[in-house]
């Protein structure tokens, strides 16, 4: 190899914080040795998976009402015929416009808008929430979802009740059964932009992290949740959730009309 073919040796980061600067094969060394724990941490998930699925189940009102396009249905409705039914319940804000309703929630239902695999392993999706239809309905539209949703309002726990939990329920027969819910972080498992983030070198960039020395990020959690007309990152009266402004007819507003109940 002439002189000029050497590769360089390699240099700092030109930023404090950013990590070390090392040749191809110290990087691919790191990389094999975390990939040790990396699949450690697939085996333990497969063990967790494994237990949920020896969990009791608690059997549930499939009558219960729920009101959806076509009015009042049965909670076993929402089955479709097949065996299995998976449900997010998104939070509301009564009388909210659309820019003020929940952008945790949004985050969440916009990453589940397909759910062609889902049917395909015979279980059927829906998103519910205590909103009431006729506030949900142009909301729905407005968003372009075609996922089905229905508002449990006046429904009883655990269908309805408290929102931000993802859910699993099994119908037997007529009878039907919630078999696994979560809420808080657990719900990331939807929300693939999270663990996208969370293989890049800043993550979320939120100051929850644990972050090497001199790399710095003092975000609070879900910054990048809101955005206003300009792209800029704010959770004040001009901002909607990110996603929003991907929508025809999305505009700059002053308010997020958030007077009534949060659910």
């Amino acid at each position: 190899m002439s002189s000029s073919d050497a590769v360089p040796a390699p240099s700092g980061p030109s930023a404090p914080g950013l990590p070390e600067v090392v040749d191809r094969e110290t990087w691919e060394t790191a990389r094999t040795e975390l990939l040790v724990e990396e699949k450690a941490h697939t085996r333990a998930g497969d063990a967790l998976a494994a237990k949920r699925r020896r969990m009791p189940m608690l059997e549930v009102d499939g009558d219960a009402t729920v009101v959806g396009p076509n009015g009042p249905v049965p909670f076993r409705s929402l089955f479709d015929g097949r065996e299995e039914l998976l449900v997010y319940q998104h939070m509301w804000w009564d009388g909210a416009p659309h820019q003020g309703q929940c952008e945790g929630c949004t985050l969440t239902a916009w990453h589940l808008q397909d759910s062609a695999y889902l049917r395909a392993a015979g279980v059927s999706f829906a998103v519910l929430t205590t909103g009431a239809w006729e506030e949900v309905e142009p909301f729905v539209a407005f968003m372009g979802y075609t996922e089905p949703w229905f508002s449990v309002r006046d429904t009883p726990e655990p269908i309805g009740g408290d929102m931000g939990h993802l859910q699993c329920y099994l119908r037997d027969g007529e009878r039907v059964f919630l078999t696994y819910a979560i809420t808080g972080r657990g719900t990331e498992v939807a929300d693939p932009a999270l663990g996208l983030l969370d293989l890049t070198a800043f993550g979320r960039r939120e100051a929850w992290q644990d972050m090497p020395p001199g790399r710095v990020v003092e975000n609070d959690p879900g910054w990048f949740w809101r955005l206003d007309a300009d792209g800029a990152y704010t959770w004040g009266p001009t901002g909607r959730p990110a996603a929003q402004w991907t929508r025809p007819g999305a505009t700059a507003e002053t308010t997020l009309g958030r007077t009534g109940m949060h659910h």
